[in-house]
């Protein structure tokens, strides 16, 4: 038998849309793929942020604490044991050589001093203690200042409520100074209105209790003080310069 002819497959015509196909796969166009929507426990960013920000709140509360308890200690060391700085004064100052030569090449100074300084802790409660003092000794004041020597002294104890007397022993020979500020020099000296300048170098700390505190660097000056006014008894009291050399 034979086969019965094959229909011609009828070609579409331009521009022909199928009924019953969408009109998105007509058209050719394919919507991107949707992302997933993950919970908000799988966002890591988030969660570091989140992270830092607790450990910024937690280390500012434990700074606040710190602060305030240091301001409650202070307040309380204060209440309690009352703190005040030790008093210095010059007691006496004697010039046991003064000479200032005039030579060809030269005005030359020769002079020997000693001073007794003295150190009052007005403190019930608390004690000082002090390592080696540097301790110089000039004359004059403005431009004719001239050093006349520096000697260290040992480390002491100033006990509560004493007081302690140093002795400093100072001198120089045949020093070259200006001729101008030689002549100065004599002229006051014999005048006794020579200014006399002491300064002491010295790391102070302090004993609370039986518990040493460590030491602070301190300067003492005991600046423009006159021959003729140490001999009258008085006796300057002396500034305290804390951490500053």
């Amino acid at each position: 038998m034979s086969e019965p002819p094959l229909k011609p497959v009828l070609q579409k015509p331009p521009g022909y849309r199928d009924p019953n196909l969408p009109a998105a796969a007509q058209s050719g166009f394919r919507p991107p793929p949707r992302k997933p929507v993950l919970p908000p426990s799988f966002n890591p960013r988030r969660r570091n942020r989140s992270f830092c920000r607790v450990c910024c709140c937690w280390l500012c509360i434990f700074v606040l604490v710190l602060v305030l308890l240091a301001v409650i200690g202070g307040l309380v060391f204060y209440i309690w044991f009352d703190p005040k700085f030790p008093v210095f004064h010059i007691r006496s100052f004697r010039i046991t050589r003064f000479n200032v030569t005039e030579r060809p090449d030269g005005t030359y100074l020769d002079a020997a001093t000693t001073t007794r300084l003295e150190m009052k802790n007005p403190n019930v409660k608390i004690t000082y203690y002090y390592g080696e003092t540097e301790v110089g000794v000039s004359v004059g004041e403005g431009g004719d200042e001239t050093p006349v020597g520096t000697t260290a002294v040992p480390g002491f104890t100033m006990w509560k409520q004493s007081t302690t007397s140093l002795k400093v022993e100072t001198k120089v020979s045949n020093t070259l100074v200006d001729d101008w500020v030689g002549k100065r020099l004599r002229s006051r000296y014999r005048n006794k209105i020579l200014a006399v300048n002491v300064e002491a170098r010295t790391k102070v700390g302090v004993s609370v209790a039986g518990l040493k505190v460590g030491q602070l660097a301190v300067t003492v000056k005991c600046d423009g003080i006159t021959m003729k006014e140490l001999d009258g008894g008085d006796m300057p009291k002396c500034v305290i310069d804390m951490l500053k050399w």
